[in-house]
């Protein structure tokens, strides 16, 4: 089960995204969890996987508002460079990234149990 401590301790800016959450514990958690689990995570591998440039875009784009406002910073990070990466539309090679961004998400998965 995921914690503050352990969110800390991953990396994540417990107290700031706390803030944004009226530092109400439950609905940070809950919505970290909800976070982890989101379809975007889905939509930007195919997408990179595929080629798909402005698909790659926009997900990592919803990925890095939701993942910034809970202070993920060990997922935002890379999210963040992937997004500007796409944003020109150009073809570009976002694989390290993805790479990154599904591992540090799979972390928090495993240390959610």
């Amino acid at each position: 089960m995921l914690t503050i401590e352990i969110l800390k301790q991953a990396g994540a800016n417990t107290a700031k995204g706390m803030e944004r959450c009226m530092n109400n514990e439950a609905f940070y958690l809950r919505l970290v969890n909800m976070a982890l689990d989101d379809a975007s995570f889905g939509k930007l591998e195919q997408a990179v996987r595929g080629g798909d440039v402005k698909a790659g875009f926009e997900a990592a784009h919803a990925l890095k508002g939701v993942l910034g406002n809970l202070e993920l910073s060990q997922i935002y990070e890379p999210v963040s460079a992937l997004t500007e990466l796409l944003r020109s539309g150009e073809p570009a090679d976002g694989t390290a990234y993805l790479e990154e961004i599904l591992k540090k998400r799979d972390e928090l998965l495993a240390l959610r149990g």
